[in-house]
């Protein structure tokens, strides 16, 4: 009887923890699908770019909060770094920085969407732990 009652507590945490770290995910997708919506949303090119750059900016200084707190493993702070490194990427795109070529004032509607499309395969890619996604979700919340 207490195996049993053993072995359904640690399902039980099992099932929690998974369903913690989905709906890290899920804040972390609503976010730049958010972002995609307001730069569609946007008239001016310059507001859009601002929006985009604004976001990828507060995403980066939540990971780098969440890093910071020492709440996080060795491995989750590799993985971080890793998405630290995407948003950089994209940040340096969206911008025509570091040799990249700047996302025209035309396909800035697109850009939204490629983003919040390399976020989605980032969440597949990259595993973190559901105290670092809780983490960046909540830093996230306090940000914006």
């Amino acid at each position: 009887m207490f195996n049993k009652v053993i072995f359904g507590l640690m399902l039980m945490t099992f099932a929690f923890v998974q369903t913690g770290l989905a709906g890290g995910e899920e804040k972390i997708q609503k976010y730049f699908n958010q972002t995609a919506s307001e730069v569609k949303a946007a008239t001016e090119p310059a507001q859009k770019r601002e929006i985009l750059n604004n976001s990828l900016q507060t995403m980066s200084k939540a990971l780098d909060k969440v890093e910071r707190t020492g709440l996080v493993s060795k491995e989750d702070r590799a993985e971080i770094d890793r998405l630290k490194a995407t948003l950089q990427d994209k940040q340096d795109e969206l911008m025509g920085n570091n040799g990249y070529e700047r996302v025209s004032d035309a396909q800035l509607n697109a850009f939204s969407d490629y983003v919040v499309q390399d976020m989605e395969q980032a969440d597949k890619t990259i595993s973190i732990s559901l105290v670092s996604a809780l983490l960046i979700v909540i830093i996230i919340i306090l940000l914006v």
